[in-house]
């Protein structure tokens, strides 16, 4: 697919400014799109959508197909007649920076239990209000689609909401449940019959905590309303979403104990091999992700339906989709199961073009980015350009070897996006900091300008580029230093927590943006 001259901001919603300890979908997301629309920069970029476990990456998600309770915005829930001003008080916590997870756990799922109480009182079907299937008794899901319009949600769309998404919202709402049951431990350490998902264990239990299951549901619910209303305000300005598709699912989530025979695990459950990149720039024993693999073979003698389902249900919600790890569909990097590094693994085939047929005789012409960062063969370049999926450069990437290289945009071909830096890179100015003396002679040298412009120069050269788009973190357009990088791959903890500061993108950053995104015919139509 052929995108347009544009540009764009990656800004994940946990990073907005707010009272409640993390970024929601609310009124800071909607202000932070009209600056967008103001600004004529035309996509917001996000990351994953889904809920977060231990580590708190959006990279490492309980489900490929819900969203994080996390983003709920408490405001919302008071004006739906769902929330007191005592339990939105109660949520408050203050923006030190930093995302609270710490606090969030149990302070949203205290207002998200009261919310549900609540929606069941005002209904006469509070027993049992949306009927949900039992297990094993699947029928056709649509993808998280069809729920309602508004903020003012009421039984009926709430039953639709379960009826459309039974596909994956079941076994969603019963790992949810069962974990929780648990202790929140994995669930290789769950009672067998429900480890391996025995009918008579699953209908008993289901039985057993039907309310609770219907919680979880209803959190799913809310949700996607307040994401639609979300989608709506950015459609009605002008903007279009860019979302974020891990090739890989974590191993503990509801996507592995549903699907178990698409994913190399072993009896109990657990992976025989793991997913990780050899040696590179970031890390010198390579990245042990951890990820389970995929069985490509099964999941080609199934048609490739649960991938169909997944990027259906992705580009439900936003309107085009970067695929992380695009190498992966070509060949990954498997890596025994419980080695310390990556530096063990080996190269195994992926699924090539045999997946990307099945899902566009399915779902028509994909808007897709192709995440091709690190070495690429001739194989994946094929692959990328096969479906015209556009390519992604990184600006900093281009001034850490000496001469010429296809990370400076003079180099960059139109049908590519050109990143100032991502989420796993530092920020301009923290990568300036800590560049060698050579690498910021050489960015110096090419950006033009001093130290304290250097972020701004990045995005004039970047938004300059013939790359048909631009993005750049909202950490650059602040001038911030490595204290608000959102990851560094290989380092497991503390990463993912930077927020904006209230009313940090002011009228000079609004004047400015404006000003190059036209100069550089990159303004949104």
């Amino acid at each position: 697919m052929k995108f347009s001259r544009s540009a764009g901001i990656l800004l994940h919603p946990s990073s907005l400014p707010g009272p409640f300890g993390i970024g929601t979908l609310g009124a800071e997301a909607r202000t932070f799109i009209d600056f967008l629309a103001d600004a004529g920069v035309g996509l917001w970029q996000i990351l994953p959508l889904g809920p977060t476990g231990y580590g708190d990456s959006p990279y490492q998600c309980l489900s490929s197909f819900a969203g994080n309770p996390y983003l709920i915005d408490p405001k919302e829930l008071g004006a739906a007649g769902l929330a007191s001003p005592e339990e939105i008080d109660a949520c408050r916590s203050p923006n030190s920076g930093k995302v609270d997870f710490g606090g969030l756990f149990s302070k949203r799922n205290a207002l998200l239990d009261a919310a549900w109480e609540r929606f069941k009182a005002r209904s006469a079907q509070a027993a049992r209000p949306a009927q949900a299937a039992r297990p094993g008794e699947r029928t056709a899901g649509k993808g998280p689609t069809d729920q309602g319009s508004g903020l003012d949600p009421d039984w009926a769309a709430f039953k639709a909401f379960r009826r459309d998404n039974v596909s994956w919202l079941e076994d969603y709402t019963l790992f949810s449940t069962i974990k929780e049951s648990r202790g929140h431990e994995s669930w290789d350490r769950w009672p067998e019959g429900l480890r391996r998902r025995d009918p008579g264990h699953l209908i008993g239990f289901a039985d057993a905590s039907a309310d609770r299951i219907d919680r979880h549901a209803f959190v799913q619910f809310i949700f996607f309303l307040q994401w639609s209303a979300l989608r709506a305000h950015a459609e009605a300005r002008g903007i279009r979403i860019i979302g974020d598709i891990p090739i890989f699912v974590a191993w503990d989530s509801a996507d592995t104990w549903a699907h178990p025979r698409l994913f190399q695990l072993d009896a109990t459950g657990l992976p025989k091999q793991v997913a990780g990149v050899p040696p590179d720039y970031f890390t010198a024993t390579g990245q042990l992700w951890g990820n389970p693999l995929y069985d490509w073979k099964a999941n080609k003698a199934e048609g490739y339906a649960w991938w169909i389902s997944r990027i259906e249900a992705a580009l439900s919600l936003v309107d085009i989709l970067r695929i992380d790890h695009f190498r992966g569909f070509s060949e990954y990097w498997a890596v025994p199961a419980g080695d310390a590094t990556a530096e063990r693994g080996r190269w195994e085939p992926g699924p090539g073009a045999a997946l990307f047929d099945a899902v566009e005789k399915a779902l028509g012409e994909l808007p897709i980015i192709a995440e091709d960062l690190g070495f690429m063969t001739p194989e994946i370049h094929e692959l990328r350009e096969r479906y015209g999926f556009p390519g992604m450069r990184i600006l900093q990437f281009a001034f850490e070897p000496e001469g010429d290289n296809g990370d400076y945009p003079h180099n960059y071909p139109r049908n590519s996006v050109v990143y100032t830096g991502t989420h796993d890179n530092d920020t301009c100015a923290g990568w300036l900091g800590t560049a060698t003396p050579a690498a910021a002679r050489r960015a110096l040298a090419y950006v033009g300008g001093r130290k304290s412009e250097f972020a701004w120069n990045m995005l004039r050269v970047a938004w300059a580029s013939p790359a048909a788009i631009a993005i750049a973190p909202a950490q650059d357009l602040l001038g911030l230093g490595s204290e608000a990088r959102m990851n560094f791959p290989g380092k497991q903890n503390g990463w993912w927590t930077w927020r904006m500061a209230e009313g940090a993108l002011g009228p000079a950053i609004l004047g400015k943006l404006k000003s190059l995104t036209a100069a550089f015919f990159r303004k949104a139509h």
